[in-house]
């Protein structure tokens, strides 16, 4: 019975989530890449250092272990990226070699022109990478997310509930971030929605494993985060501030940070709920 509370809790939580976040940020996203772009980077870091750090220093693991993990997760995405560079380096040699152009040119509407420079290899395979990264902590979080509210559900079924819905919540303005970095990726709405929602149902399998582990996992509990917390902050740094790095007029570079801000401003308001519950 429990079991079963846990598996609708962390599939509604890990997919709908994905679907909500959906709903909104590709509603939105038509009109404002650029803005969406921001939004996500503020998201992304928020959810680390906002919500998943403070968790994971809040447990007894040593705070200097913990660092050491974010630093380790920081250097394996980084070199995740160069090997996917390296990959896409000769795929991309070899296609223009053969005369084809690439299917879809992602240079125009991030007006790339100010570092026109390395742009177009730089184009393809930051967010070929990203995503892959984004989706890494996506799968890690998820994971984490289960155990999380497998263990609450353990300790009592309403708590479960509440659990289930706060991590739904928390996840929507986090998500609309993945879903921006994946559109990029997979080039079509269908293929970024049909990833994250994967990713999300990690949950289930989090959930299904924290319940049969639920007091050996504990103690890893605060990895998990880190680990999570470690792709979303290279993900926004190396990924999407990148992008967001060129000359605009004054009234650009206020709406970016406006955007940026939201993007922390929903996820800490939203974590704030949920930690108040």
């Amino acid at each position: 019975m429990i079991l079963l509370a846990i598996l609708i809790g962390t599939v509604a939580a890990g997919v709908g989530s994905v679907w909500l976040a959906a709903l909104l940020s590709f509603a939105m996203l038509a009109r404002f890449t650029q803005h969406m772009l921001s939004l996500a980077a503020g998201a992304l870091l928020a959810t680390a250092f906002m919500h998943l750090l403070p968790e994971a220093f809040e447990s007894q693991a040593s705070a200097q272990e913990l660092f050491a993990m974010l630093l380790a997760g920081l250097v394996f995405f980084f070199l995740l990226d160069k090997a996917e560079l390296w990959h896409h380096g000769h795929e991309h040699h070899h296609a223009e070699s053969h005369g084809s152009a690439h299917p879809h040119d992602h240079g125009h509407d991030h007006g790339h022109a100010a570092h026109a420079g390395h742009a177009h290899g730089a184009d393809h395979h930051g967010h070929r990478s990203g995503g892959w990264a984004v989706l890494a902590g996506d799968s890690v979080h998820a994971f984490g997310d289960g155990i999380l509210i497998a263990s609450a559900f353990v300790a009592d079924m309403r708590l479960g509930v509440v659990t289930a819905l706060a991590v739904l919540a928390h996840e929507v303005p986090h998500h609309m971030g993945d879903l921006v970095v994946l559109r990029q990726t997979s080039g079509t709405h269908r293929a970024a929605l049909v990833k994250v929602s994967l990713a999300g149902t990690v949950t289930a399998l989090g959930g299904t494993v924290g319940y049969l582990l639920v007091a050996q996992l504990e103690d890893f509990l605060p990895y998990f985060l880190v680990a999570a917390s470690s792709s979303f902050v290279y993900v926004a740094l190396a990924d999407l501030i990148p992008q967001l790095q060129k000359r605009l007029g004054l009234r650009e570079t206020a709406a970016q940070i406006g955007w940026l801000l939201v993007g922390i401003g929903l996820v800490t308001l939203v974590s704030s709920m949920a930690h108040g519950h």
